[in-house]
């Protein structure tokens, strides 16, 4: 048994102080500090942040890799990097590729699932599929050449890899594959790359799209006579993602969109290769990137993803809303592993769930990683 003191617990709803966290390969009690049995081995906090491993849902690559290069040695290096950033648990997310591709990409995740939950990186919970399946006129960096038709039966045959899809619903006629997908497997079916009316994506939540894909961009915009995709998310019960690097968003908008949503909020990365890299130019699904400060643009302007870290995300969260602590980092932990289906073994800190911790500090910059109670990197 192992015990973390002097810390400051987050749990769901509030920050424990003057207490110690117990645990093995899961977590076993919280008790006052004065009473950690003796002998066991204790980690110091010295005040800083304890709380549950992030959960990144959304991210395509990190330190030059990419999920959609087909690499196992790829996803390796960005799960070592990732686990620097408090990430214990995530999904590679593919772009817009070639059917083939998907399936390689799924046969790879599909192969390395179980050795992560052993090697020194974070743990692979899954696949995110971004695509193939989007409405052209709002790609925005996916690459138009492999944009498909939604096809349900690529889903559903690898959708013991696949967590999360996105597709646009209007290029689905009736919703036929979106109900297929819901019919037959517990994939999550994401709308984004969207151009559908807000008529449309109420009828494909109906259908059973569960999600909306980087909430504001590369969908129909919020209006006051066509309240579109993004209106559509907001009015419904389904998870919204939303890129929080204060770029892709304007941090005014991060307290307004939580009030509706609440624990329906899943802050994402959509992080590219360039991640963790110095500006310059990089790839994208075949295309030419360029980096810039905050900023990932194709060669004619149009925003890619970015190169956020995770923990910086639930920081510009907390100090640009009026979000608490414990709010701001389910919307990292909680709130994804439950759009996922993994909320009963991780997420929270909670008595039985997996022992996948991190201790931050002040400016949610990552002390320690621990993942089913070992200790996977320290500062």
């Amino acid at each position: 048994m192992k015990a973390i003191t002097n810390g400051r617990i987050i749990l769901k709803d509030k920050v424990l102080a003057g207490k110690a966290l117990l645990f093995e390969n899961q977590i076993i009690d919280i008790i006052d500090n004065d009473r950690v049995p003796a002998g066991i081995d204790v980690i110091d906090a010295k005040g800083a942040y304890v709380a549950p491993g992030l959960i990144d849902i959304h991210i395509h690559g990190y330190l030059g890799e990419d999920t959609s290069d087909c690499r196992p040695e790829g996803i390796k290096i960005m799960s070592e990097g990732l686990v620097k950033k408090g990430v214990t648990g995530w999904l590679p997310t593919t772009v817009t590729i070639p059917r083939e591709d998907l399936y390689k990409a799924a046969d790879i995740i599909r192969s390395l699932r179980e050795e992560s939950k052993t090697w020194k990186g974070s743990t692979v919970l899954g696949m995110n599929a971004e695509g193939p399946y989007v409405n052209p006129k709002k790609k925005g960096a996916q690459n138009e050449a492999y944009i498909q038709k939604p096809d349900a039966a690529a889903i559903i045959e690898n959708s013991d890899v696949i967590k999360i899809v996105t597709l646009a619903p209007e290029m689905d006629s009736d919703f036929t594959e979106i109900k297929k997908i819901v019919r037959s497997c517990d994939t999550v079916v994401s709308m984004g790359h969207t151009e559908a009316t807000f008529e449309q994506a109420c009828e494909a939540i109906t259908a059973g799209v569960k999600q909306a894909t980087h909430l504001f961009n590369a969908m129909t915009a919020l209006g006051h006579r066509a309240p579109g995709v993004v209106g559509a998310a907001l009015c419904n019960d389904v998870y919204t993602e939303l890129i929080c690097d204060t770029f892709h968003i304007h941090p005014a908008l991060y307290s307004l969109v939580y009030k509706i949503k609440k624990d329906k909020l899943i802050i994402i990365t959509d992080c590219l290769r360039s991640g963790g890299l110095s500006d310059g130019e990089y790839t994208l699904g075949g295309q030419k990137i360029i980096l810039k400060g905050i900023e990932c643009r194709l060669e004619d302007g149009t925003i890619a993803g970015s190169v956020l870290t995770l923990n910086k995300g639930v920081y510009n969260v907390i100090v640009n809303s009026d979000l608490t602590v414990p709010q701001a980092v389910a919307c990292a932990s909680l709130n994804p592993a439950t759009a996922i289906g993994v909320a009963a073994r991780k997420g929270s800190i909670e008595i039985g769930k997996d022992a996948d911790i991190i201790i931050a500090d002040e400016k949610f910059d990552i002390i320690k990683t621990i993942i089913g109670g070992s200790v996977r990197y320290e500062a």
